[in-house]
């Protein structure tokens, strides 16, 4: 495969359309041999929950991703978010950028958030040394949008080994700023609106039941494909606009250096107004209409996903929640599989939108109270 072909192999994995074909070993393609993970998450980040600064922490982990396909230039690239983290796959071709990128994300995150971001660079040639693998499919959530699932277990190898303290990326020196153009979080926490707003995480069990597990995931879904839209936490026609500058500080300490922040947070609340008044009137401006934006967002949203495992931020009714739970349980039982589930009353939109006037706008979707993170808390409880 030329390097060319290489760096493309995202485009060359088959969309499918349906989130039931997640569990069909035939979308999956092997990542080529050459490319690299990179991965970070939050240290502490159940303790930074607690605390309340579960914004902070949804915002550092979506912050990797941006920095990372900023600084590459290329949105094309498969990634997952964790809520305190993320992983990207690249090409050995924009390694070192992405090892620039990690680290002056790092910096950045200490500086601005507060927290502190661990960081690695696994290599795929490591990966299959061991006998693992990674092999990504591609779900196509909206005509515009599709996102990487991630299978093999060599993801979850990576992540254990960067939590080990191998293949790290050192933080660069405090005050380097990462790309982070187009990272915002400007909406409300989205309410529940059947019951409760549920993250959930469920992993294999042991390694001769990956058939069964499979079945396990294909049941979770169909229980949630029986809530309206499947159990999607966002209506339909998108979140509200309302008029909230609670998220201005975050967004302007992302996209602009000191001594810019306060012209940034004017230029923030005056899009704010704009975008809430043209909404309220029913106007557009430029072609750009805040109506098809709304159902976008909803429409481009991560609410589900494979990352050696299912995760979903789901809002679903007590009754379906019980029979999820009775399936996991089950499987826990059975050895099949383990879970970890996090309950809140609202759900979480942290935004990727580096061109507002395409329709490729980006938004992950995590539980407002902790969500993936208190869920792999309890997950983590489970096996210890």
């Amino acid at each position: 495969m030329s390097e060319s072909l290489n760096d493309n192999f995202f485009e060359t994995v088959p969309v499918f359309a349906h989130f039931e074909g997640v569990v069909d070993t035939a979308n999956y393609k092997p990542l080529p041999d050459d490319w690299v993970l990179a991965t970070a998450d939050i240290v502490g980040s159940t303790k930074a929950i607690a605390a309340g600064r579960y914004k902070a922490v949804n915002m550092a982990g979506a912050s990797v991703i941006s920095a990372l396909l900023n600084t590459v230039g290329k949105k094309d690239y498969p990634f997952v978010f964790g809520g305190d983290g993320a992983l990207v796959a690249l090409p050995a071709s924009v390694a070192g950028q992405a090892r620039e990128a990690l680290a002056a994300v790092q910096a950045w995150v200490a500086d601005d958030l507060q927290l502190n971001l661990r960081a690695a660079l696994v290599p795929m040639s490591d990966i299959r040394a061991v006998g693992l693998d990674v092999r990504i499919a591609r779900f196509g959530a909206s005509p515009d949008v599709s996102y990487a699932m991630f299978a093999g277990g060599g993801a979850s190898w990576a992540e254990a080994q960067m939590k080990a303290g191998k293949y790290a990326v050192e933080p660069a020196p405090s005050g380097t700023r990462p790309d982070l153009a187009g990272l915002s979080c400007r909406w409300n926490p989205i309410e529940a609106r059947n019951g409760e707003i549920v993250s959930i995480i469920a992993v294999p069990g042991t390694p001769g039941a990956s058939a069964q597990f499979r079945k396990l995931v294909s049941d979770i879904v169909a229980v949630a494909a029986e809530q309206s839209r499947g159990a999607h936490p966002l209506p339909a026609d998108g979140p509200v606009i309302q008029f909230n500058t609670k998220g201005v500080d975050a967004e302007a300490r992302a996209t602009a250096p000191v001594g810019k922040r306060f012209a940034r947070k004017i230029a923030i609340i005056a899009q704010i107004i704009l975008i809430f008044v043209l909404d309220r009137l029913g106007l557009t401006a430029g072609g750009w209409d805040p109506k098809i934006y709304k159902r976008e967002v909803a429409q481009n949203s991560d609410f589900r996903k494979f990352d050696d495992g299912l995760k979903m931020t789901i809002d679903i009714d007590p009754d379906r929640l019980r029979r999820i739970e009775k399936l996991l349980d089950d499987a826990s039982t059975a050895g099949i599989g383990r879970y970890g589930l996090h309950r809140q009353d609202s759900a979480l939109i942290t935004c990727f939108v580096p061109t507002p006037m395409a329709h490729d706008h980006i938004h992950f979707i995590d539980g407002a109270a902790g969500g993936y993170a208190m869920a792999a808390s309890n997950l983590k409880a489970k096996l210890s």
